[in-house]
């Protein structure tokens, strides 16, 4: 194949495939005549595992992935944790890359022991393990991020929750959420992060 042909290829190849420049944002809209509102995360303020306050401005200019889970959880969290540590082994040293676990189990969940599994986890200032009060963390799992959370006597541990990662732009609106326990979910989302920081 001579040189011109070879670069005709290539051009077809490039306008030929599929291009993902932007994500959709979750959750209903407000839709008035000039804008479309989307959802946001509600303001909060948690406790990290050093003891020291998270709120919204932690995340300022970030882009953050968000979960709940809680360590004594006898099913899916250490899938999860196994998944989003894959996400963050890629995005480890971007600043304007952050994880946020929320404990559901904040009686047991101490932040010793959110700080003794962060350390055993081998991650550092990017991911934060953050505690509170627990209808806070109920409500906003919810009502901000769209989240199955509740106790339930029943359930393994105590407690019912999605196995879901969030994807939070900069400005707090959800950009997509993917199945914490599956392997190609997790690629997808490591993808997704970097078209979400490319937009």
């Amino acid at each position: 194949m001579n040189k011109i042909a070879l670069v005709l290829l290539a051009i077809l190849l490039v306008n030929c495939s599929p291009k993902q420049t932007k994500l959709p944002f979750l959750g209903a809209p407000v839709v008035s005549e000039k804008d479309t509102i989307y959802p946001k995360i509600h303001d909060f303020s948690f406790t990290d595992q050093d003891g020291l306050e998270v709120t919204n401005a932690t995340f300022k200019n970030k882009v953050y992935v968000a979960d709940f889970i809680f360590l004594s959880c006898p099913t899916i969290c250490p899938k999860m944790n196994f998944e989003l540590k894959k996400v963050y082994d890629v995005y480890k040293n971007n600043p304007s890359i952050n994880f946020l676990s929320h404990t559901l189990d904040p009686d047991r969940d101490t932040t010793k022991k959110l700080k003794d599994y962060k350390n055993a986890l081998g991650v550092n200032k990017n991911w934060f393990f953050v505690t509170g009060n627990k209808d806070s963390i109920f409500n906003i799992a919810s009502k901000s991020y769209f989240t199955t959370a509740y106790p339930d006597s029943k359930a393994p541990g105590g407690l019912v929750h999605s196995g879901a990662f969030l994807l939070i732009d900069k400005s707090k609106c959800i950009r997509g959420v993917y199945d914490g326990t599956n392997a190609q979910e997790t690629n997808r989302l490591i993808k997704d992060i970097n078209v979400l920081i490319n937009e």
